[in-house]
């Protein structure tokens, strides 16, 4: 049982080391990093792999901690609303996948739930950040920042996620045979 924790927490780490470093590879191109969501592979796979728990703490100190590290995204309202926007994502993920039935159509309804779920919370940060003026933030902004803007990134997650998350499936039942 413990060895269970260890790898666990062995495991977010890594999750976050890869949050911290996948925008590098993204990120030179700004336009090309914002619209693959590199931050949200990671993050959604730590709630597959490590749980609820992992995936909501590395999805919130994610962004935080790249912000204070790299200066990438601006800690507000960028880095602080997406800690919230991972933080749904990295818990709904893990949360989803370990209540659901372990078969594939369930892994694209835990990813495509948290997805939907994150990106909502993340639009209602915004709001509140912008002051709940619909001015400042309103429904078309939403729209292009959640969605428009992201449809790579989306399409490169529900594609990525449920593969990986699949052949580490595999992987665990073939180990035990």
């Amino acid at each position: 049982m413990r060895s269970s924790h260890i790898h666990r927490l062995v495991a977010a780490a890594l999750f976050l080391a890869i949050a911290l470093v996948l925008p590098f590879l993204t990120g030179q191109i700004p336009e090309i990093g914002n619209m693959l969501c590199p931050m949200h592979i990671p993050v959604l796979l730590c709630g597959f792999f490590c749980g609820w728990p992992w995936g909501l703490a590395i999805g919130f100190i994610a962004p935080l901690l790249r912000s204070v590290l790299f200066g990438m995204p601006a800690m507000f309202p960028q880095a602080v609303s997406m800690a919230f926007e991972l933080a749904c994502y990295g818990a709904v993920s893990g949360f989803l996948y370990a209540v659901l039935p372990k078969k594939k159509t369930f892994i694209y309804v835990s990813l495509i739930g948290a997805m939907i779920l994150g990106r909502l919370v993340w639009g209602a940060a915004r709001f509140v950040f912008a002051g709940f003026d619909a001015s400042a933030f309103g429904i078309s902004a939403f729209w292009a920042g959640a969605v428009t803007s992201a449809i790579p990134g989306i399409l490169l997650q529900i594609i990525l996620i449920p593969l990986l998350v699949m052949a580490v499936h595999k992987g665990r039942f073939a180990a035990k045979a």
